[in-house]
């Protein structure tokens, strides 16, 4: 054996990731922008939104609930537009756009306490806020980097996105933590100079406001107009300028009908399509599982603080637990399953998340032997600092975040290889575009039944059956591993290169 092939085997496998240093500056600048973005979404959006609209709007279970649904349902609608919007404006100024939108939204709701003023300003604004922002990123990562960078950009971009969340979750459990070392779950804070008193959700949105602020200055000062990464190096090209705002807005009216007259067409198309149907039916029973994550947003904090107590760690126990494996687990199930095909995996992937569900929908007492061992200390003493005996429950909940991500890593990512196989060349981009209605539809639904289990099943004040509610929850998840078998025959194509 040469001597020398694993050191060139090492530098072949650096040299991958070396090729962004030939990427021009706003690919990075994307990357900070995503991470301080990511931040503010997870710690003063997401898990945060349910308790704030309950504890300082006073809307009950099931209102709080529906409110989220709506503010979901609108940042995944308005998506579809911004398309448009990035054509008429360019990348940078729909980047400002966005961060204002989101600055202006989330000052509103750290600010003011009434329904009329925070809702309309601060919630469903900063959906718009979101929308503008979140797909351009992505768009954004494609056109600073050329073919060969590509796929070494977009690993690390998924990779940024999970290190965000892991922050924010921990800010999060901080902020919410028992005094001194928090707030408190209910506590207040007394703004220096202002003299506001903000409650601890408050707080957390505040801190969204901090992170959004450095986020839009980054981009303002240093991310230029017009530049795209080639084959043969980056292009700068100006954009056209602006009359009174004349230019941009014609613009936007020209690419927007442009834009509904080519989707209408190719819409239409779709549908004389078999494989469109077969498509759909396949991520409308993927909606199953996919609700899982949904849930753990609108319906997992309540219920953790409930059966747990005030200032309980949960998003540490989920969220940030959760991206970390994801980041570490989703490489090595690349490597792993090549040869298996998509269906298959997003098969597998699908049952081992969907059963993870029942650990939590166990009787808690189930747990205690695991609890008392070194288990159940390492995970409430040593990781998460709580005191004192350790309640079965963090087991369960730690061994439903394992099982649940596992299953993630193996059927998340071969979801889009299923999307671009079935797909008609050349219409990729359609499929994926469209495969976000049947999410749409699991957004509002699951917004609309979590508060009524919420209320139902794990109240607030009363007898509590928590174990029903998530057992209903696992129920459902259950449709995907089940359909997919039962559909398979019809569902599964042919994937070259892997066994069928």
């Amino acid at each position: 054996m040469n001597p020398i092939t694993p050191a060139k085997g090492l530098t072949g496998f650096l040299e991958k990731f070396l090729c962004l240093r030939h990427a021009p500056r706003e690919l990075w600048i994307i990357y900070i922008a995503y991470i301080l973005e990511n931040l503010a979404y997870k710690a003063g959006a997401a898990s945060v939104l349910p308790l704030w609209l309950s504890s300082d709007l006073g809307f009950d279970d099931v209102k709080a609930g529906a409110m989220v649904a709506g503010w979901s349902a609108i940042m995944t609608l308005l998506t579809v537009f911004v398309g448009s919007l990035t054509d008429a404006l360019g990348i940078r100024k729909t980047f400002l756009l966005g961060f204002v939108v989101c600055l202006i939204s989330r000052i509103i709701m750290t600010t003011s306490a009434s329904r009329w003023i925070a809702l309309p300003g601060g919630l469903y604004l900063q959906a718009i806020g979101l929308a503008l922002m979140v797909p351009v990123m992505v768009a954004a990562v494609k056109r600073y980097t050329n073919a060969a960078q590509r796929s070494v950009a977009f690993s690390l971009y998924y990779a940024l996105m999970n290190l965000g969340f892991a922050c924010g979750d921990w800010i999060l459990d901080r902020v919410r933590a028992k005094p001194p070392v928090g707030l408190g779950e209910h506590g207040l804070w007394i703004m220096p100079w202002l003299g506001m008193e903000l409650s601890t959700y408050r707080v957390l949105i505040l801190l969204s406001v901090v992170f959004t602020v450095p986020g839009l200055l980054v981009v303002w000062w240093f991310l230029r107009d017009g530049v795209e990464m080639t084959e043969e190096g980056v292009v700068v090209t100006p954009r056209p300028a602006t009359v009174a705002g004349k230019n941009w807005a014609l613009a936007l009216w020209d690419n927007t009908r442009a834009t509904a007259v080519k989707t209408g067409k190719i819409f239409a198309g779709l549908w004389g399509q078999p494989s469109f149907y077969r498509f759909l039916l396949f991520m409308t029973l993927v909606v199953g599982v996919k609700m899982i994550f949904f849930h753990l947003n609108y319906t997992f904090p309540k219920f953790a603080i409930r059966e747990l107590g005030d200032g309980a760690p949960f998003a540490r126990l989920t969220g940030m637990l959760n991206s970390l494996l994801i980041v570490v687990l989703v490489p090595i199930s690349g490597v792993l399953t090549q040869k298996i095909t998509a269906y298959r995996m997003v098969t597998v992937g699908s049952l081992i998340s969907a059963l993870s569900v029942f650990f939590i929908a166990m009787p808690p007492e189930w747990f205690t032997s695991l609890a008392d061992c070194w288990l159940g200390h390492s995970i409430a003493h040593s990781w998460l600092g709580v005191q004192g005996s350790v309640n079965p429950l963090y087991v369960s909940i730690f061994l439903f975040t394992v099982f649940l991500s596992l299953g993630e890593a193996l059927w998340s990512p071969r979801l889009y290889e299923y999307s671009a196989a079935i797909a008609p060349h050349g219409q990729e981009a359609s499929y994926m575009a469209l495969s976000l209605l049947p999410f749409f539809g699991a957004k509002l639904l699951v917004g609309g039944i979590s508060g009524p289990l919420l209320a139902h099943y794990c109240p607030a004040d009363g007898v509590r059956h928590s174990g029903t509610m998530w057992m209903i929850i696992g129920c459902i998840a259950m449709i995907t591993p089940i359909g997919a078998v039962l559909f398979r025959k019809r569902l599964q194509v042919h994937e070259e290169g892997r066994d069928n």
